[in-house]
């Protein structure tokens, strides 16, 4: 199948989306309206959707069927994503590997598989490129990205394009706990995060390159630290579960840390260094107005500290709760009053979630105003949520 001119125009420059999350029994589903026809790109999955219209996206991840793939001589080589769209809307999907520019060379390695309820069918790709697997859509259901068996094995040493995450659980009980993952770069980190509970995730560079197969350790500084196991062999996993690799425990109650991956030769792939978050000092007093901004020791933005917290947000915030934050909300010209009225007819967790995603999506200054206005009106709330 050769690419059509009309689809190479519509995804020439995709544009990056942030979808809209529902967050149930840790399991992530996706939303997101494209507002007419061409390229779009999820922030979140990577995944890039070429539509020929107008089209409202709902996609999540589902568990592979491995004995399926075996008898068709696969494995997953990326998340399985079920979409659903209305029919024909969308014409092309370009799913993310994590392969390297050494293993694209070899023709073959990568494939589309797509499962739906006559079964399972593989796509050979139009196009593989540095970052993705594109592929036409007959129509949508599940799909997912899958290496040729044989093929990945003769090429098992080389890497893949990996990813070093971090989250640090709450230090009660103590001591705190860092997890460290070693996972492939294309697992969305959205995922992994949703079965965490209150661990928070520490955003730092997390680019590696890992080996199927290969075994490795990870040492920190300062070094009075308990690390388990001693080491780990890396190996593919695409969910539906993602357990940490590494446990550190933080027993000397550090402030600045340093971790470190190595390989069985003792070779450095990954070194980052990062402080711990902390209780946040009580800068502010009770009688600060919703208009006041965030502290300037944060060093994240307004709006990247509401998307951290945007489970617990909406899982916790009562009903009585956020109709006063649409008050204030609306009184700093922050929401319009067609925002608010709409908000006020939805369910609890659905109203959470509109006013914490609306918020966000109008950047940094509406994102501040938010977090001074839950301080002001719930301070128990706003300490649970680490955001003052």
């Amino acid at each position: 199948m050769e690419v059509s001119e009309e689809d190479t125009k519509l995804v020439k420059t995709p544009s990056s989306f942030m979808p809209e999350l529902r967050t149930e029994s840790a399991q992530v589903s996706y939303r997101f309206r494209c507002p007419g026809p061409g390229g779009f790109q999820c922030t979140l999955t990577g995944l890039v959707f070429v539509v020929a219209q107008e089209a409202e996206l709902l996609y999540r991840t589902v568990q592979w069927d491995e004995s399926l793939l075996q008898s068709a001589g696969k494995t997953p080589a990326g998340p399985l994503f079920n979409i659903q769209c209305p029919e024909e809307a969308v014409c092309e999907l370009h799913l993310p590997h994590c392969e390297t520019k050494d293993a694209l060379r070899y023709e073959g390695l990568l494939s589309v598989v797509h499962i739906s309820d006559d079964g399972l069918s593989i796509l050979e790709p139009l196009k593989v490129t540095d970052t993705h697997v594109v592929v036409k859509v007959p129509h949508l259901s599940a799909f997912g990205l899958v290496w040729d068996t044989v093929k990945r094995f003769l090429n098992i040493k080389l890497p893949v394009n990996g990813q070093v995450l971090l989250f640090v659980r709450p230090p009660d009980p103590w001591p705190p706990v860092l997890d460290v993952f070693l996972l492939q770069n294309n697992i969305p980190v959205s995922e992994v995060a949703a079965q965490q509970g209150d661990a928070e995730n520490i955003k730092i560079s997390a680019d590696c390159k890992l080996s199927i197969g290969q075994t490795y350790s990870v040492h920190c500084e300062p070094e009075d630290v308990e690390i388990q196991p001693e080491c780990a062999e890396f190996y593919s996993k695409y969910g539906p579960n993602f357990h940490p690799t590494f446990e550190v425990f933080l027993t000397s109650d550090p402030k600045k840390v340093t971790v470190m991956v190595q390989d069985k030769k003792k070779t450095e792939v990954w070194k980052r260094s990062f402080y711990l978050p902390g209780p946040r000092r009580e800068t502010v007093q009770r009688s600060v107005p919703a208009e006041d901004s965030v502290p300037a020791e944060d060093s994240l933005p307004a709006e990247d500290r509401l998307f951290l917290v945007r489970t617990q947000f909406i899982n916790r915030v009562s009903d009585a709760l956020l109709n006063q934050l649409l008050d204030k909300l609306l009184e700093r010209g922050v929401v319009t009053d067609d925002e608010m009225q709409s908000a006020r007819t939805k369910t609890r967790a659905e109203k959470a979630r509109d006013v914490i995603d609306t918020v966000r999506r109008k950047g940094t200054e509406a994102s501040s105003v938010l977090i001074a206005a839950l301080y002001e009106v719930d301070q128990c709330l706003s300490r649970v949520l680490a955001l003052r």
